[in-house]
């Protein structure tokens, strides 16, 4: 119960976030990327403090074993650059351009009605499954814990 709370309190907050910065609307995020043209650098900002955020949190986490809610930590064990990772972030930077929306914006989006948003997402869902599917096919006996190690 403990973690459910804190996992709505803290998607909560981040969909406020994105809402007050703008983040949620895809002509924002498309002005950031325009760079030819009337380019917005807000999104600078907003990625800047997420950045500092990060490292913050990143920092405090390595040196933990069990998290604030007491479940024991999972901290990423593969730091190598591999194919499949320059391929991946290549596709969610494409799929950013041409929508103007990553992950949690369309989440927002979706929440506020956007029909842009409903796409997005259904294409998105189907991807994340897609990618299951071929991993399961691929090494079966992964499960959840892949990528991950224990502190």
């Amino acid at each position: 119960m403990k973690y459910s709370l804190t996992s709505l309190l803290a998607g909560l907050i981040f969909g406020l976030g994105l809402m007050v910065s703008g983040m949620a609307n895809p002509e924002k995020v498309l002005g950031f990327l325009d760079i030819a043209g009337l380019w917005d650098p807000s999104l600078a900002f907003v990625m800047g403090g997420a950045i500092i955020v990060g490292l913050v949190a990143f920092a405090v986490a390595r040196r933990r074993t069990l998290s604030f809610l007491g479940f024991t930590m999972k901290m990423p064990a593969n730091n190598r650059i591999e194919p499949r990772l320059v391929i991946g972030s290549m596709m969610f930077g494409i799929g950013w351009g041409i929508a103007g929306f990553c992950p949690g914006p369309a989440l927002v989006a979706l929440g506020a009605g956007e029909i842009k948003a409903v796409v997005f997402v259904a294409s998105m869902v189907a991807g994340m499954m897609a990618f299951e599917v071929i991993e399961r096919i691929k090494r079966p006996s992964l499960g959840d814990t892949r990528g991950y190690q224990k502190n």
